[in-house]
């Protein structure tokens, strides 16, 4: 990866994380605004980051559900 690659992946997870600490859900686009008022790709590069994050805690949730749900059928087969 590039250098502006490199950066948008870290402020990415740093702003994501500092949005789910404030409960702020706008922070992320708040960060990309600025960004983008100086560099369009950094900007691209951020909100890139940001769901490609965002997509992978959700598949991450999923999977956790899905092997939760998988486990109690197993249990409850075996009682």
């Amino acid at each position: 990866m590039g250098l502006a690659e490199d950066l948008a992946n870290k402020l990415a997870e740093d702003v994501l994380k500092a949005s789910d600490i404030m409960d702020d859900e706008d922070l992320p686009k708040e960060i990309a605004k600025l960004l983008g008022a100086s560099s369009q790709t950094s900007e691209e590069a951020f909100l890139t980051a940001v769901r490609v994050i965002q997509a992978n805690r959700k598949a991450r949730a999923m999977l956790k559900d899905r092997l939760t749900a998988f486990e109690a059928k197993l249990k409850d087969q075996s009682q």
